[in-house]
This record gives C-alpha cells, sequence and structure tokens, in this order.
C-alpha cells in the first residue's frame, strides 16, 4: 500500500470569540444574544436567565454597545476581525500551511472555519484558541463549539488543542517587547499595570485555573522586565451584572492610584490576542479618562500583540510543537 496515502495533511484553525458584523444596534444584539445564550459564560438556569437576557439586556445594551463600536470601527471592518485576518495571512506564509479563522460567536464561524481546511484535504487540525490563559468560559467554549462541529462530520479529521500559552517563554517576550517599545516612544510610568479580563469570582471558586494562569504571566513578564513588586501589578476588567467578579477592578484601580502617587502610568491587556472593544474602547478610552479626571498626569495603552512578528513567531512554535 502507498505510504505518503497515510501522511497527515496539516491546517490550523485559529479561534477566536468573535465580534458584530457591523457596529449598528441589530448587529451587535444578534451577536450578544449568542454570545450571552452559551452557559460557559453565563451559567445561571435559563427560565431565570432568557426573560432577563430578552427582556432587559438585549434591549437596553445593544444600542449603547453599538455606540462603542462605532468608537472604534476601523475602515476595514471591526479591529478584532481586521488584526484576526491579519494574523491568518501572515501566519500561513510562514508556515506554509493553510491556516483558518473561526470565531465561537458570530461570523468566519467554527463551522466555516474547519469547512474550510477540509475543502483543503487537510486531515489533522491544530486549534489554537488565542486566549493565552485557559478559562472555561473562552477556551472550553472552542472545545464545546468544536465538538457540535464534529456532530456533523462524517469524516472526523484528528484533532490537536492547544489549551493554553500563559507561560510560553516567546510569549512572555512577545508582551516585554511590545512594553519595552512602548518606554521607548513615551518615556516609563511609575508603575506598569496588567489588566485582564475578568470572570465571576464564584467561577474560579469552583475550579477555573484561569486568575492563576493570569498571576503568572503577570510575574514572569515582571521578571522579563526586571520589575520589583511596587512597580508592576495586575487588575480585572470588563465585569458585568451585580455579582462578585475577580479583584482588584480596573476602573476603581484607575480612580485610586494617582491619590497613591502613581501619576504616569502604562497598562497592557496580555490576555487579549488583538485589539478589540475591551481594549481600545474600555481601557485606552473608558479608564484613560478615569485615570486622568482622578489627577494622573499620563496614560500610556500598550497595543495587544495582534499581528507583530514575535507574535507570529510565537504561534508558529506552538504548532509545530503539535507537528513534532
Amino acid at each position: 500500500m502507498d505510504v505518503m496515502h497515510h501522511r497527515k495533511k496539516w491546517g490550523v484553525l485559529l479561534a477566536n470569540l468573535g465580534t458584530p458584523q457591523a457596529p449598528t444596534p441589530k448587529a451587535v444584539k444578534q451577536f450578544l444574544s449568542q454570545f450571552l445564550h452559551d452557559k460557559r459564560v453565563v451559567d445561571l438556569s435559563r427560565w431565570l436567565w432568557c426573560p432577563i437576557l430578552h427582556g432587559i439586556i438585549l434591549p437596553s445594551r445593544s444600542p449603547k454597545v453599538a455606540k462603542l463600536y462605532q468608537s472604534i470601527w476601523m475602515d476595514q471592518g471591526s479591529p478584532l476581525m481586521v488584526y484576526s485576518k491579519r494574523q491568518q495571512e501572515k501566519l500561513q506564509q510562514q508556515l506554509s500551511l493553510p491556516v483558518e479563522l473561526g470565531m465561537t460567536y458570530g461570523q468566519p464561524s467554527l463551522e466555516s472555519g474547519v469547512q474550510a481546511l477540509c475543502e483543503q484535504g487537510v486531515t489533522a487540525i491544530i486549534i489554537l484558541p488565542l486566549y493565552p490563559q485557559y478559562s472555561a468560559t473562552t477556551t472550553a467554549a472552542v472545545f464545546d463549539g468544536l465538538a457540535q462541529v464534529m456532530k456533523q462530520q462524517v469524516v472526523i479529521p484528528e484533532l490537536m488543542f492547544i489549551q493554553e500559552y500563559h507561560d510560553h517563554p516567546l510569549y512572555i517576550r512577545a508582551l516585554a517587547d511590545k512594553v519595552r517599545e512602548s518606554w521607548a516612544r513615551n518615556g516609563r510610568g511609575d508603575k506598569l499595570v496588567c489588566s485582564y479580563h475578568g470572570i465571576p469570582k464564584r467561577y474560579a471558586d469552583n475550579g477555573d485555573i484561569y486568575p492563576a494562569q493570569c498571576t503568572q504571566t503577570t510575574r514572569l513578564l515582571a521578571q522579563e522586565l526586571g520589575l520589583t513588586d511596587n512597580q508592576i501589578m495586575m487588575t480585572y476588567q470588563s465585569q458585568f451584572g451585580k455579582e462578585e467578579w475577580l479583584q482588584p477592578y480596573t476602573d476603581q484601580t484607575m480612580a485610586h492610584l494617582p491619590k497613591q502617587g502613581v501619576k504616569r502610568l502604562d497598562i497592557i491587556c496580555p490576555a487579549f490576542s488583538v485589539d478589540c472593544l475591551e481594549t481600545l474602547e474600555e481601557i485606552a478610552g473608558e479608564n484613560q479618562r478615569i485615570f486622568l479626571e482622578a489627577g494622573g498626569e499620563a496614560f500610556h495603552y500598550v497595543p495587544c500583540l495582534n499581528d507583530s512578528d514575535a507574535h507570529i513567531a510565537m504561534m508558529a512554535e506552538l504548532v509545530n510543537a503539535c507537528r513534532r
């Protein structure tokens, strides 16, 4: 029998959260509905949650969130999608393998990403969720989505799932390089804040390893940059609803730091692979205002890794490690 017949044809699926198709209330409502229906994201019982979601949250939040998206929308579309496509193209060039995008919510879907790879003859797919720190709310939601996709497949491709890369040396180095670039351009602030996307504290109490991995990323970044405990701290952003989330909260920290003598601030969002609403509007916009109004003098947001060469090299290394 021909040995070549049994050779794997590799492909890569880059997975991220997703984004509305347009900065309009209708598109935002459609996106938020899919996102907030996921039990990994909101684990409340459906009979309690669905009336709140459809009766209060979606009608009131969609127009507000659409306005926020309008403030950051790029000529080519949503920043998350623009940077994700650039990542896909650059990684494909670097690896000389088929690379597709799949979003947990919205388009292009995980299903369309898998389908596009299979149409190119791929028999083994490496799934790279672009969440450096594992959480059931993000990474596991990708796995759930893929499980649904595979239920429809007659022939299931071999799957390799990269769970996280929160302490990968190339990831830490890429983050540190971004901070150094900011320091070279703007001067060095009194403190570096690492702001991570929050999750309800209850999720962590129930075993989610996300906060432990955020802590480890921050520790390794401090080590790489030669920062003392006084010069770096971590916070959590984007809390939603009345339940307690992981603390300290980023917005409250921004209001307090100037009173503690921190007048010049650098802030980075290590949990985000690409710049998006939560980094560009919430951090570089809203939290900058909070800090400056509280008496801060300089606020420098350090951009996400996006499609930087160092980030693409790290992704290529993660993929190649799976193929060895």
